[in-house]
Parts: structure tokens; C-alpha cells; sequence
């Protein structure tokens, strides 16, 4: 079968080290990809990390959007926070302003904004904090676009303001019955076979619908693919998937 969507974005998270410290092979991926969601120095980064990142992104060709995640290191921003609705859309501001400026010094501009982590999931269920981010981002440039979990409250609270709004699937995570990710405390949320991900998104590309991790499946809509870059095997998984899907006849290209 033909493949439904012919084009598709391929994007990793990306600039998630600090000091010293290294996650993920950001320029393989870089070399893949071509969405970049750059950590904001919340749940990982710092000036140094994310300049260099937004460099070789630049040097790429590869869109940066930015990452902004609760502050949270230890937890590398996948525990919540427990923050009012304002102040996180001011977390978001200040992070993606960060970024911004690091961009301008890089020769590259930030496009979009993608929560990160327990952040991202908490914006995908809780309307009130959907509608923060996207009057944050709003406010600080109407060029912004926000790249939201596919059906969720984020994607919503966007198109209702108005902000230009791209939807993404994981091709790294399970999902459930009601198109939420399965929480990374439970067995079998994060999948790790290349070539059992690839045949799930060709899949997806031709129906329109993800497989459940209950055996069921969900509709969903999207205009690009996550590939964690702390994932073990993230690159062999993201160079697999563009490989299928080249193969398949779909366009890999960004989705702004």
C-alpha cells in the first residue's frame, strides 16, 4: 500500500548535555534529522551547549526549535514541578528567550517551541497549562509555532488562539488507548527494536492510526517524528527510519 502521508519531518531533542557532560550523539543525529528541539537550559544545557548545538544545526540546514523543560537537572525534567499555569508560561518565556538570543549569535533563528519531558505530558492533558504556554509563546513572536503531541490539549489550546500549530508521534514510546504516551514507569513504554519502528510508522504513514500498547489502536494526525536522542540505539533507530521511509516513497523534510 502507498504510503497516505507523502511528507514527513523527522525531528530529535537535542543540546541535552551540561558542562562536561555529554547525552546522546548529537551530530549523527544531526546529520539525520530535520527538526531540532534544542534544550533550553532547564531540564538540561547551558550557554556553551546550546550555542554549539544551534551551530551545527545551522551548519546542517536542520530547523531549531526550542526545548524548554521544568528546571530540574537531577530529574532531567521528567518529574513535574508543581507550578501555577502563569509561572510556567513565564519558565517557557525565559528559556525560549535564552535560546533566541544564542540563535541570533549562531547565524540561525528559533521557529518553533516543544515542551520537554513531564512538562510536555502535563501540556498535553491539562488545558490551563496549554493555554499558558501558548499565550507565552504568543506574546514573545508571532512567527513562533508550537510543534504539540499529536490530539492533545496543546495542540488544541493553540489552534484556538490562533498560533501556528505542527502535531508529532513518537516513534520511540508506546501509546495508550486515548493517544497519551504510556508513562516511562511502565514496562515496555520506550521501544528499542529499528526495524519493528519502522514497520509501526510506515504503518501509520498508510492508515492514520497508531497501534495501543493494549492491542488496539488510535487515530492520530502528524507532521513529524520524534526520535529521542537519549534513547539507547537513537541513531541506528533515526537512520533506520529515514532509510524505510525514503525506501517507501515518503519526503523526509521539516515541517516549516
Amino acid at each position: 500500500m502507498a504510503a497516505r502521508i507523502g511528507q514527513i519531518d523527522l525531528n530529535s531533542d537535542l543540546g541535552e548535555g551540561f558542562g562536561p557532560w555529554s547525552m546522546g550523539d548529537d551530530k549523527a543525529m544531526l546529520d539525520i534529522v530535520t527538526s531540532a528541539n534544542i534544550a533550553a537550559g532547564g531540564h538540561a544545557s547551558d550557554p556553551e551547549t546550546m550555542f554549539a548545538t544551534l551551530g551545527t544545526a545551522a551548519a546542517r540546514g536542520v530547523v531549531v526549535g526550542a526545548h524548554p523543560g521544568y528546571p530540574d537537572r537531577e530529574g532531567f525534567g521528567r518529574r513535574v514541578i508543581p507550578m501555577a499555569p502563569a509561572e510556567i508560561g513565564r519558565m517557557v518565556a525565559a528559556q525560549t528567550g535564552a535560546l533566541s538570543a544564542l540563535a541570533q549569535m549562531a547565524g540561525t533563528a528559533v521557529r518553533y517551541v516543544k515542551p520537554h519531558g513531564a512538562l510536555g505530558n502535563l501540556a498535553a492533558a491539562d488545558p490551563a497549562v496549554a493555554r499558558a504556554i501558548v499565550a507565552a509563546v504568543a506574546q514573545l513572536s508571532p512567527r513562533l509555532a508550537i510543534l504539540a503531541i499529536s490530539g492533545t490539549a496543546l495542540e488544541q489550546a493553540a489552534r484556538a488562539e490562533g498560533v501556528e500549530v505542527f502535531s508529532e508521534i513518537f516513534a520511540d514510546r508506546a501509546y495508550l488507548p486515548d493517544g497519551q504516551l504510556v508513562p516511562r514507569s511502565r514496562q515496555g513504554s520506550v521501544l528499542h527494536d529499528p526495524d519493528a519502528i519502522a514497520e509501526r510508522l510506515i504503518g501509520f504513514l498508510e492508515s492514520g492510526t497508531m497501534p495501543t500498547i493494549d492491542g488496539g489502536t488510535v487515530t492520530l494526525a502528524a507532521q513529524s517524528i520524534c526520535v529521542h536522542s537519549d534513547t539507547p540505539g537513537a541513531v541506528a533507530i533515526a537512520r533506520g527510519l529515514r532509510t524505510r521511509l525514503t525506501a517507501a516513497g515518503v519526503t523526509i523534510a521539516p515541517f516549516l
